[in-house]
C-alpha cells in the first residue's frame, strides 16, 4: 500500500497526487504549490482502437502495437496521469510465439481444423498496458431476493451490511486492451514484484508503452466504479443466502482508498486466416495466460444444425406415427 504525506483535513484518509477531492468524504484538496512551466505533452493515438501509446522509434510507429492501425500525434497541455511502477517481462518472445500456436491447435470442433497449420503470424510486439492498482475499504448495505426461506413463494426477500476490504484490486485503464482480454489475464499478474523503472523483455525487444487518457478526477470514476462491480460480485458469492437469487442491490459508502498507477508487460501477437486479421494477447508475466479472437467454421456450425433439425423431424415423424 502506497503512503503520502498529504491526507484529507476532514477524515484524514491519505490524498494523492493530482488530487482535486477527498476520494472518501468529498471534501476539496488542499492547494499545493504547482509547477509554472506546464510542459505540453505529445502521444500517438491510434485511428482505430483509440490507445494511447508514447512515442518510441524503435516500438515501430506509427502503426498500433495492440490492432496494427494507422497512429495519428495528439498534442495535450494538460498531460494525464503518469505511470509509477511497472511490472517486469518474464515471459520470452519465443515462449509467447510457442504458446499462440499451442492455443491455435487446441480452439475444439467449431473452429477450422487447420487453423494452427494456415494462420500466418503477421506481427509480434511486446507492449506495457496500463492500469491501477488499489486497496480500498468499503461499507457496503445490500438488498436481494433469494430461494431461501420463500415458503410457498418462488423468493423471499434479504438483507444485510458489511464492511470489506480490497487488496491489490486491478482496474484496467487501457484502451488498447478490451476488457474482456483483462478479465482473462489480470489476476496471472503478480503486482507484488511491481518496479520502479521498466524492464525490457529478454533478448532487448523494442517495447510499445501505452500512456494514461484520464486525468485524476476521471480516473476516480473509473476506479470507484470498479470498486462498485467489485462489491456486488462478493455480495453475490459470499453474503446472499440460498442458492438462487435475483435483485440484487448494493450501496458503498467508501472508507478508504489508496491506488498505483502501473504498467503490466503483454506480447500482442496479429495473425491472419482467409485474408481476415485476428488477435491474440499472451500475459508477459505468465504465458499460461493467452486470450484472443478466433475465427468460427461454418461449414461445421452448418453441420450440427443440420444434425439437430434432422433429429427434431425424425422425432416429430415417429411422434406423429405412434399418435
Amino acid at each position: 500500500m502506497t503512503t503520502t504525506a498529504l491526507r484529507c483535513v476532514r477524515c484524514e484518509s491519505p490524498l494523492e497526487a493530482g488530487d482535486l477531492r477527498c476520494a472518501v468524504c468529498g471534501r476539496e484538496a488542499p492547494v499545493t504549490e504547482r509547477p509554472r512551466d506546464v510542459v505540453a505533452v505529445q502521444v500517438l493515438r491510434c485511428t482505430s482502437c483509440g490507445a494511447a501509446v508514447s512515442y518510441d522509434a524503435r516500438a515501430g510507429a506509427p502503426k498500433c502495437s495492440f490492432c496494427d492501425s494507422e497512429m495519428r500525434l495528439e498534442d495535450r497541455a494538460d498531460p494525464p496521469e503518469e505511470t509509477e511502477r511497472w511490472l517486469p517481462f518474464a515471459v520470452t518472445r519465443e515462449e509467447a510465439r510457442a504458446r499462440v500456436k499451442n492455443w491455435l491447435g487446441n480452439q475444439g470442433f467449431f473452429r477450422p481444423a487447420d487453423l494452427q497449420r494456415r494462420a500466418k503470424l503477421e506481427s509480434i510486439k511486446a507492449i506495457y498496458w496500463v492500469a491501477w492498482v488499489c486497496d480500498a475499504r468499503a461499507f457496503v448495505t445490500w438488498a436481494a431476493d433469494s430461494n431461501l426461506g420463500a415458503g410457498r413463494s418462488d423468493w423471499a426477500p434479504h438483507s444485510g451490511e458489511a464492511h470489506m476490504h480490497f487488496d491489490d484490486l486491478l482496474v484496467s485503464a487501457s484502451r488498447g486492451l478490451s476488457a474482456s482480454e483483462v478479465a482473462a489475464l489480470g489476476d496471472l499478474y503478480p503486482v507484488a514484484d511491481l518496479e520502479r523503472e521498466p524492464t525490457p523483455p529478454p533478448g532487448d525487444v523494442p517495447v510499445a508503452h501505452e500512456t494514461f487518457d484520464l486525468q485524476r478526477s476521471g480516473a476516480r470514476r473509473v476506479i470507484l466504479g470498479a470498486i462498485e462491480r467489485a462489491t456486488r460480485r462478493r455480495v453475490e458469492d459470499l453474503h446472499i443466502p440460498g442458492s438462487r437469487f435475483r435483485n440484487v442491490h448494493t450501496s458503498s459508502l467508501l472508507e478508504g482508498l489508496t491506488s498505483r498507477r502501473v504498467a503490466l508487460p503483454a506480447w500482442v501477437f496479429a495473425y491472419r486466416y482467409d485474408d481476415k486479421l485476428y488477435r491474440a494477447v499472451v500475459c508477459g508475466s505468465d504465458a499460461r495466460g493467452i486470450t484472443g479472437t478466433v475465427p468460427f467454421s461454418w461449414s461445421r456450425v452448418a453441420l450440427v444444425v443440420a444434425i439437430v433439425l434432422a433429429f427434431v423431424v425424425v422425432g416429430a415423424l415417429v411422434f406423429a406415427a405412434v399418435s
